[in-house]
């Protein structure tokens, strides 16, 4: 699957791009961007003709986030599939204009490990700021990385794309879609700038699957800007997994303990006491529990930039 735009799905069959609508034999079952479908009808891809998606394969993975971070919606707190079948999540973020957020960096890592999935961590603008106080607020997880400036060339970037299906989330303005104008050329995604504020406009309005040119069948699923990436979907144990660095602590917590700061004989301030976890670790996950039950999580505020 290649796109999807208004109840019309763009699809590759070999080397054509087919375009497809569902089939009502589906029901209710969505198609996402990456899902792997079958079709009938005209697969010829040529100007006007249009196939049927019949049948959608069983998905090797599924990244989701839940819509939380828009109260004006009437469906409320939903969770939404953001791509099917990706290997690899790369968590784009600039180090300057604007600055990193790692509470951000946080969700999506959480979401990955639920939903199975690489992390890969890119940080883009390079040339404006130096990346060691994000990296070192995950030293302890070994989390890949990959540096970017718009001076040199993307082949780092390249090479961890390579043979894998990845999907790039970040935030508006991080330079997500100037990653992928260097890595496709004919992509053609839109570049908007930054604010004085600091804030990325949105300048891609969907999800779409590119095929890089290189050797291995290597496909890059660039999403649209997002201001948040909600979690509620993701159980309190799977939280907590998405913390590597303190899921050993929890060992010696009583049976039931919820982990929260008002915990009784909770382990993890002492472990982070004892100086085996980063404090600011312990802060953001605790944070995300309380987001989870619908307490607001302070995203943009200055202890969630590095």
């Amino acid at each position: 699957m290649v796109a999807v735009d208004r109840g019309r799905y763009t699809c590759q069959v070999g080397d054509a791009s087919v375009t497809a609508m569902r089939a009502r034999e589906l029901g209710r079952k969505s198609v996402v961007v990456g899902d792997r479908v079958a079709l009938v009808g005209d697969v010829s891809g040529a100007p006007g003709a249009l196939a049927r998606i019949v049948r959608i394969a069983e998905r090797t993975s599924v990244l989701r986030r839940t819509a939380d971070d828009d109260d004006t919606t009437t469906e409320g707190r939903i969770e939404r599939v953001v791509v099917a079948n990706a290997d690899q999540l790369v968590i784009v973020s600039s180090l300057a204009d604007p600055p990193p957020r790692t509470g951000f960096i946080d969700r999506c890592l959480v979401a990955a490990y639920d939903a199975d999935i690489d992390p890969l961590l890119c940080l883009t603008k390079a040339d404006l700021a130096g990346p060691d106080a994000v990296l070192g607020y995950y030293a302890e997880l070994d989390l890949p990385h990959v540096l970017c400036r718009p001076d040199t060339g993307v082949d780092d970037l390249r090479d961890a794309l390579t043979g894998r299906i990845s999907v790039l989330v970040g935030h508006s303005g991080v330079g997500k879609s100037t990653l992928v104008n260097r890595l496709v050329p004919d992509a053609d995604r839109a570049v908007g700038a930054v604010s004085a504020a600091g804030k990325g406009r949105h300048t891609s309005t969907s999800a779409v699957a590119l095929q890089l040119p290189v050797d291995k069948p290597t496909w890059i699923i660039d999403t649209p800007g997002v201001r948040s990436f909600g979690l509620a979907h993701v159980s309190a144990e799977s939280l907590l997994h998405g913390f590597p660095d303190l899921v050993e602590a929890t060992v010696d917590c009583p049976p039931g303990c919820e982990h929260t700061a008002d915990d009784p004989g909770c382990a993890l301030d002492a472990w982070v006491a004892a100086g085996h976890a980063d404090e600011r670790r312990l802060r953001s996950y605790r944070r995300l529990l309380a987001s989870r039950s619908g307490d607001p999580d302070p995203e943009a505020s200055p202890t969630d930039a590095v």
